[in-house]
Order: structure tokens, then sequence, then C-alpha cells
């Protein structure tokens, strides 16, 4: 929370950040393998003030490219929409310091959650 009892900017990224990392890493898929965010992109539509009950964090995947791929965000309540974002994600070889390619698995993963009428609107 910032001085004017709004949830500061900084702590819409971290919240962004949880969602992709449960997304990503969940126990029967994941990217074992690394990714880093090349890009954060965040339309903030309404400020969202302290409060002791959770918002929720809705994502999907936008595009898929050889070499990354986007996911996209809103965090609401209901239809009140706080803030759209989207990340673009990088597969990423920490051992060789340099980006890779998705693999099939990770590809038909992130195939499952594209929404495809997005994609198109892109």
């Amino acid at each position: 929370m910032d001085a004017y009892g709004h949830v500061n900017n900084a702590v819409f990224i971290r919240y962004l950040e949880e969602a992709r990392i449960d997304f990503l890493f969940r126990p029967e898929k994941d990217f074992k393998q690394g990714s880093v965010v090349a890009r954060h992109e965040i339309d903030y539509k309404r400020q969202l003030v302290h409060r002791h009950h959770p918002v929720d964090i809705e994502l999907w995947v936008t595009e898929i490219r050889a070499a990354s791929f986007t996911i996209a965000y809103e965090v609401k309540d209901d239809d009140l929409v706080y803030v759209r974002a989207s990340t673009v994600v990088v597969p990423f070889d920490f051992e060789h310091e340099r980006p890779r390619r998705l693999t099939p698995e990770e590809r038909e993963f992130l195939g499952e959650y594209r929404d495809d009428d997005e994609a198109v609107a892109a």
C-alpha cells in the first residue's frame, strides 16, 4: 500500500509474478529448463485500495513464438477490472546464458491456454 492507501504499482508486478509462477511451475507441467521476463506492459484501470480479501487474477496465453510467448492478465473482482497487463516470457538456458526455443511439451502446454480470439485481434 502506498501513501494514498491503495496498492502500489510495484505490488501489481508481484501479483502478476505470483500468478505466472503458479501457472508455469505446476507439478505436472513446468518450465524447469528456465525462463526470463523480457517485457511487462500494464494498464491501470482503477485503484485498488487496501483490503483483507484477495483479488482474482485471470491469465491466458495470447502468442506463442519459437523462442518466446506472451501471457495476458486481468486483476479483477467479478466484472470490476483493476489492471490489464501482459508479459513476454523468453525460455532461457541458464547454463549457457542464452535464450532457447520452446520445447514441444512447453508449446503444447501453452497452447491449451491460448485465447485464439485475442491472438487474432492482436
